[in-house]
């Protein structure tokens, strides 16, 4: 594997992991933006500009879009996040030129207001899927309720009142602004001719106008609150709790992933011998989401109304041992494992090594090779467990209940 970097004088970063052994090759434009840079007003805009990426550009159609996608056989996606907005696609090697040259193109998506209005519905209809999804609305109002104000609490999807109001010249300004090329990152992995990314990058990005946008890189711990919305038609109850976590340039990450993983893996885990095993819940799994200066634990349960008050006493009593006690020496082991069994496993194709090599010049300007990231994590000790439980404790969490229990 070699790292390389360069930087287009617009601010385009191109930075690629080149393999001479892979068999294909990843891609992808790294957008920093995400939920967390709106405002209310603009609530949800993110994501659907996003979805606006796929509706063509002044050079293709949407139906040209697809055929030369399925043409390269490339498997291809996108996802908005709190924080990114990703596209990306993986080809045969030999695509590499035709592939940049797409989603370059669609980088500068022609926005059309009929586009735009059609979308709206589609999006509209999207949020109330996810609203019919307890586990995923659960988590996004703990999220909101757990960060109050700050802008990490922000909806990815915003709200169906936020997209109707939306205008497409709101959306248009936004993308000026956050789109630029300063806020962008070109990441590559596998099979990668450099030579011809750089001087096609800077063929079909150079022209591409800086903005020097900005967020506010802030953290803040939780409001440790509760609360319940009962939706008696809801079967189970569904309950988060989040806490406070090490963010995404904090060296702290690695023992937060090996500590969330031995309390809520889904196998072989506290809450699953404790809850799951037991048949009090379907579901009890924990992870972590580190973030920009930020970062959060959370937990997600699933159970019987009527079983609720003692799977939330099982599961701070799970929390507190932990604060108390740390890990054994064999859970700590096999923890450190598994994770960098699965880094390992993802790590053998190129795609699964594009959102670790774009997140980690996004959020820190450093490349960390996959032996490196196994070392880190192999490298965690009790002492570094018990730093992260001083400056991160599990035993207050925020939590939402949402189901047809009246109270958690």
């Amino acid at each position: 594997m070699e790292f390389k970097r360069t930087q287009l004088e617009n601010g385009l970063t191109i930075i690629a992991e080149t393999s001479d052994t892979a068999r294909s090759m990843a891609l992808g434009f790294f957008t920093r933006t995400g939920g967390r840079d709106e405002t209310p007003e603009i609530s949800g805009l993110s994501h659907f500009l996003e979805h606006m990426l796929f509706k063509g550009t002044d050079n293709r159609s949407p139906f040209e879009v697809n055929l030369e996608f399925d043409a390269m056989g490339a498997k291809y996606n996108a996802f908005t996040s709190e924080e990114n907005t990703v596209y990306y696609a993986a080809v045969l090697p030999e695509y590499q030129r035709r592939v940049l040259d797409l989603w370059a193109d669609l980088m500068r998506p022609a926005l059309r207001e009929e586009d735009f209005n059609t979308e709206k519905g589609v999006i509209c209809e999207e949020i109330a899927m996810y609203q019919d999804m307890p586990n995923f609305d659960v988590l996004d109002r703990c999220r909101k309720l757990h960060y109050g104000d700050h802008p990490c609490g922000n909806s990815v999807l915003g709200t169906v009142e936020s997209i109707k109001a939306l205008t497409c010249e709101q959306m248009r300004e936004y993308f000026n602004r956050r789109y630029a090329p300063d806020n962008i990152v070109l990441a590559c992995s596998g099979k990668v001719d450099w030579d011809m990314l750089v001087q096609q990058a800077g063929e079909l990005c150079g022209e591409w106008k800086p903005s020097s946008p900005a967020r506010a890189i802030t953290d803040f711990t939780g409001t440790g609150a509760k609360e319940t919305v009962v939706q008696e038609k809801v079967v189970r109850e569904h309950i988060c709790l989040m806490s406070s976590a090490p963010s995404m340039q904090d060296p702290l990450r690695y023992a937060a992933s090996v500590l969330s993983n031995v309390v809520g893996d889904s196998t072989n885990s506290r809450l699953y011998w404790a809850l799951v095993d037991n048949a009090l819940t379907d579901c009890a799994e924990m992870a972590c989401d580190s973030m920009d200066g930020s970062g959060v634990f959370y937990t997600y349960i699933s159970c019987d109304p009527q079983q609720t008050g003692k799977v939330l006493d099982i599961t701070k009593r799970v929390l507190t041992d932990v604060v108390k006690g740390g890990l054994t020496d064999q859970e700590l082991t096999a923890s450190k494992n598994k994770i960098a069994s699965s880094a390992t496993l993802s790590g053998e194709l190129p795609m699964g090594r594009l959102v670790p090599l774009g997140f980690g010049w996004v959020y820190r300007k450093d490349y960390i090779p996959l032996a490196d990231e196994i070392a880190a994590i192999q490298a965690v000790t009790h002492d570094d467990i018990r730093q992260l439980l001083q400056a991160h404790p599990l035993d207050k969490p925020t939590i939402m209940g949402l189901g047809p229990c009246p109270k958690i």
